[in-house]
């Protein structure tokens, strides 16, 4: 599950999606969206055209070929800066676990779609048809978390899912994300289309099956990974394709960890006090 951004614009371009979408509540939307034939149908053949339709009928062009082929010159240069064990969230048809496992790192890639399992595990990888929501094998223990080829955008929620990656990586991990090659900031409703037909006369809601979605140039992504602690320790492009990295404040993560640990004590000190009330408490 991946997107080429090769749309134009500034700004915040287009926002429709709703107050009520959460990526929680919206993954079985999303999920269903991308096993759909249009999608199935491009990765086994390796090949589009493929897009995401906007709910105004604007198309996204997404990138198949490229998904398809092996790891090019600027996904090395992000599997280059990678630290520890790899989890490629939305990993597609697996080119970057692949390129991972053939270097004798440890990854793994979720995604979706099971079209896109499929061809991981068929290159070499490790996958899971799984949601970046669902929980997840080594959570808290992944040294980089890959959100590239767009999937910044997936939820619809990018503070929700940087929230979501901050959860899975180890004390001092690593968030490498592609952004978008222009200054955006979008939050829409789309759905997986191959732009052979025009959307149903009663309108492109009418199918049922949009699911939120963003879009983030690298300005917009600094901005909320700020607001959460996360500081850039790494910026660059590639091939046309911008790259963030991004790595949690220390002075957010102790001020945090000194937090717990003072509730912690609290806590202890008042079970010491009131053991008893404890018992009652905690039915032991």
């Amino acid at each position: 599950m991946s997107t080429a951004d090769t749309g134009t614009g500034t700004g915040t371009a287009h926002t429709d999606a709703t107050d009520t979408d959460t990526p929680e509540t919206c993954a079985g939307t999303e999920a269903a969206a991308w096993s759909t034939d249009p999608y199935a149908d491009a990765l086994r053949a390796g090949r589009g055209p493929l897009f995401l339709r906007r709910t105004d009928g604007w198309l996204l062009p997404l990138d198949v070929e490229r998904w398809c082929a092996r790891a090019d010159a600027a996904d090395l240069s992000a599997l280059h800066r990678c630290e520890g064990a790899v989890l490629d969230i939305g990993c597609g048809p697996g080119r970057l676990v692949a390129a991972l496992a053939a270097r004798g790192r440890r990854a793994l890639g979720v995604d979706v779609s099971e079209a896109a399992v499929e061809r991981t595990l068929r290159l070499g990888g490790t996958a899971l048809r799984r949601s970046v929501f669902d929980p997840l094998p080594g959570e808290g223990r992944w040294g980089t978390v890959l959100l590239v080829d767009g999937n910044i955008g997936i939820g619809g929620d990018p503070a929700g899912l940087l929230r979501r990656a901050g959860g899975l990586l180890t004390h001092g991990g690593l968030i490498i994300a592609e952004t978008a090659p222009v200054d955006i900031d979008e939050r829409v409703r789309v759905r997986v289309d191959d732009g052979r037909h025009p959307p149903p006369a009663d309108g492109p809601r009418a199918t049922g099956s949009h699911f939120p979605w963003a879009r983030l140039g690298t300005p917009a992504l600094l901005r909320y990974g700020r607001a959460l602690g996360w500081l850039p320790v790494d910026q660059w492009e590639a091939a046309g394709r911008p790259f963030v990295a991004l790595r949690r404040s220390t002075a957010r993560v102790t001020r945090q960890s000194a937090e717990h640990t003072n509730s912690a004590a609290v806590t202890s000190n008042q079970r010491a006090r009131n053991p008893s009330g404890d018992r009652a408490a905690y039915g032991s």
